[in-house]
This record gives C-alpha cells, structure tokens and sequence, in this order.
C-alpha cells in the first residue's frame, strides 16, 4: 500500500506563527461573520418594513445569487491580470460602500425595495471579486505541504463564524442597524488585506488579450486536467442535490414537522459544529485514510444522513435524530471539500489558481437557482417529502462521479504539477515561508466555492 504519512513539514509547523496567514485568516473570518448577516437582515427588511411579497422576496434571494452565476469567469480572469490582494480589498471597500446605503436610507425613510434589490446584485458582484482572488491567494501565503492544514482552519472558522451572529444582531439591533455590523466586516477584512506581505508575480499575459480569450483557457484547463475535471463535477452535482434539498428543508421541518424556533436553531448549531469538527480532523483523516478514500467516504455518508430527515414524524427524538444526521452530514461537508479544495490548489500551476476556482464556483452557483426552481415546482406537483427523497437520490450521483475515477484511490496528497504547454501558466514557485518577521511588500474569502454554503448541508466547494 503507498505511504500515507505527510511530510514532517506538514505535520509539526504551527501556522499561528505565519503572519501573513494569519492576517488571512482573521480578515475572512470578518467577512463571514458579517455575510451572515445581511443574509438575514435583507430578508427581514423586506417582508416587516417594506411589506414585500412572496414573490417579491424570491426576486431578492434570487438577484443575491445571480452574480457568481454570471460574473465567476470573468473575475477569476481578472484576478490573473491584476493584482490579488488589490482585488479582494476593491471587493470589500465597494460591498461596504453599498450596504451602508441601507442604514442611511432608512433612517432618512427613504428605503425601497428596488434599493435593496440593487444593493443585492452590487454586493454579490463585489463579493465575487473579493472571493476569486481571495482564494488563489492562499496558496502563496503558505507552503504547498502546509495548504489543506490551512484550508482546514480557514474551514473550521468559517462554519462558527458564520452560524447565528446574523440571527442575533438582527433581533438585537433592528435589521437595517445590524447591517452596520457587515459594514464593519468589511473593511476590517480589507484592512487585513491590506497588511498581508506576499510577493505576487507582475501578470504574465499581455492587457491587449480578450477576457473572453483568457476565460476560454481557464475552462479548457480545467477540462483537460483529469483530477481537475472530476473534482469540479463532483461539486457541481453535489451543489444541485443540496440545492434541491435546501430550498424545502426549513419549510418541512417547520410546519412538516412541527419544530420549533428553538429546536430549529439548535439544529444549525449542531450543523455548524459538525462542518467545523469535519474541516479541523480533514488533514488527519487524510493521513490516516489517504484523500482519495476519505472523500469517497465522506460522499456515501452523506446520502445516508437524509434517512432521519424522510422517516421523521413529529417528536423530540426525531428531532435529536436529525440534529445528530445534520452534525454528520456537514462534518462530512468540511472533511472532503477542504480536502478537494486543497488538492485543486495544489496541482494548479500559479497562472491558473483563480480561473480554477472560477470554473468550480460558477457551476456551482449555477446550479443552485435551478435547483431551487426545480425544488418549487416538484414540491408543488409530487409534495415537499417526494421531493426530498429525490434530492437524496442525486447525492448518490457525486459519488458515482469520484468512484468511477482514479481519484479514489489518491493515498496522499499530490505533488506540485509542472506547467502545461501552451496555458501560459508557470510552475508553482516556493510559497512564503514561514516566519515572524513581516516580509518587504511588494505590492484576499469569503471562500465559497467558494463562499460556504450557510444553509444546512451547504455546498462542500
């Protein structure tokens, strides 16, 4: 059997001690915490102030997932020709600049519908800047043996920071005040940004070449990569079965159901700590399983953990059962998308990285409106249960995809890749290495493909 064991580099070096990591770390940890919130507070303005319509309020969750649909290649070129860091502080300067709108208008009394609805769409788009850079810049912050160690922190952060502060400030403070916490977030993330010290190389294609040119590589890259192309189909196919799946899920524990507010709350809670515990024991997992294995794992779980959902009558011990199933299913959420995030990262030549992560989050955010389309008219044809087991059925398909590939059997995690011909892109260079001392500046994510998925079973990406 190969060797499973990591690198003693990657086994025995703190990543507390990186700066720049760090630095990292807390500036997206920040932005995620505040995302959380709008997510609960547009809503909320919309239906108690502006007494918006069912309709009117799907046209809102609807246009706030619109952008990475449509802007996700285009700002993973971006992030190519431009520098990084610059792009993800473009992001957060603008998404504060717009969602303070909101508070202002409506102290002022001015607010509309319309406004929220612009400020969805602008926020979404600079969020997708902010993240296509963000996470092509993790991998020169650390060194390649030390990469899913981090993306196992940036992970395990994410799942608690971006739990219920939303809920909690909007309750607290009104909706349109708690949106001055986002507001907030975002500028410590860019300041965060701004403070991190990595040298990022001068573009290597010329401006006079078309987006589109660039956008077109980035697809074929990915297509022609073998372990690239399966891991983006993989979460593709799982977006779309958790999107048709998360579309119904609160509308059928709350009044299929019966639960509760209160129970309803403890259950993400648990959702979130088991995406956190998943995304902290991925890299030991790694080692002790092989990567290949764990994921493949990880995937035939998940669609084992929606039997307590189908079988549930109303009761407190199904409602344990189900909080115990979501624990479960998110823990392996964070294992195997940290790992396959990783993975990609690792064997992406530099000129690359973020058109990668482009084509992964735009089939994924692609997914979701449809999925959620989908979800509407099969639970209003053949009911919200029906419908569920069959979001559980295309669970199973993900897993078909990683099985049939050689992927499942990676014992250990890949090795620098040489550039290919004709991409343009260079061989990885050595990544900062890591120390206390601040670096010469020279002149990032909200992740989720890569932005996580907050609702319960989110998108493993």
């Amino acid at each position: 059997m190969p060797p499973r064991n990591k690198p003693p580099s990657a086994v025995g070096t703190s990543l507390w001690r990186h700066r720049n990591f760090r630095r990292y770390l807390t500036g997206q940890a920040a932005s995620v915490a505040g995302s959380s919130i709008t997510q609960m507070a547009l809503p909320v303005l919309a239906v108690l102030h502006l007494d918006a319509t069912a309709a009117q309020v799907a046209w809102l969750a609807f246009l706030g997932q619109l952008p990475p649909a449509l802007l996700a290649l285009h700002a993973g070129a971006l992030a190519e020709r431009h520098s990084k860091r610059r792009q993800m502080i473009t992001g957060d300067l603008v998404s504060a600049a717009v969602l303070v709108t909101v508070p202002v208008s409506a102290a002022l009394g001015t607010l509309t519908l319309s406004q929220l609805m612009i400020v969805a769409v602008v926020q979404g788009a600079a969020s997708v800047l902010h993240d296509a850079a963000a996470i092509s810049l993790l991998p020169r912050l650390v060194d390649r043996s030390l990469i899913q160690r981090s993306n196992s922190r940036v992970g395990a952060l994410f799942a608690i920071a971006g739990s219920h502060l939303g809920a909690a400030l909007t309750a607290m403070l009104g909706p349109a005040r708690a949106l001055l916490g986002d507001v907030t977030s975002f500028l410590i993330s860019a300041g965060c940004t701004a403070r991190i010290q990595a040298r990022e190389p001068a573009p290597v294609r010329p401006e006079a070449r078309r987006l589109r040119e660039e956008i077109g590589e980035g697809l074929r890259y990915v297509h022609s990569d073998e372990q690239l192309r399966t891991l983006t189909l993989v979460n593709a196919t799982t977006s779309f079965a958790l999107g048709l799946l998360n579309t119904l899920w609160a509308l059928y524990l709350l009044r299929t159901l019966a639960v509760s507010a209160t129970v309803f709350g403890v259950v993400l809670g648990l959702g979130a700590l088991g995406a956190a515990a998943g995304a902290l024991t991925a890299p030991a997992l790694a080692r002790r399983w092989g990567p290949g294995p764990m994921m493949l794992t990880a995937l035939a779980i998940t669609p084992l953990t929606q039997l307590p959902l189908l079988l549930a009558s109303p009761g407190l011990r199904w409602q344990a059962a189900i909080g115990a199933a979501l624990f479960l299913q998110l823990a392996c959420a964070g294992a195997a998308g940290t790992t396959q995030r990783s993975i990609r990262q690792i064997i992406t030549t530099a000129g690359m990285q973020a058109r990668m992560q482009a084509v992964s989050t735009w089939l994924t955010a692609g997914a979701r409106p449809v999925a959620a389309l989908l979800a509407g008219g099969l639970g209003t044809w053949i009911g919200v249960r029906p419908t569920l087991a069959a979001g559980t059925f295309l669970l199973f398909v993900p897993l078909v995809v990683l099985a049939r590939s050689p992927l499942r059997a990676l014992w250990h995690m890949p090795d620098r890749p040489s550039a290919p011909p004709g991409t343009g892109g260079d061989p990885v260079p050595p990544p900062l290495a890591l120390r206390t001392a601040p670096l010469a500046v020279p002149t990032p994510a909200r992740m989720e493909d890569d932005r996580h998925d907050r609702s319960p079973g989110g998108d493993a990406t």
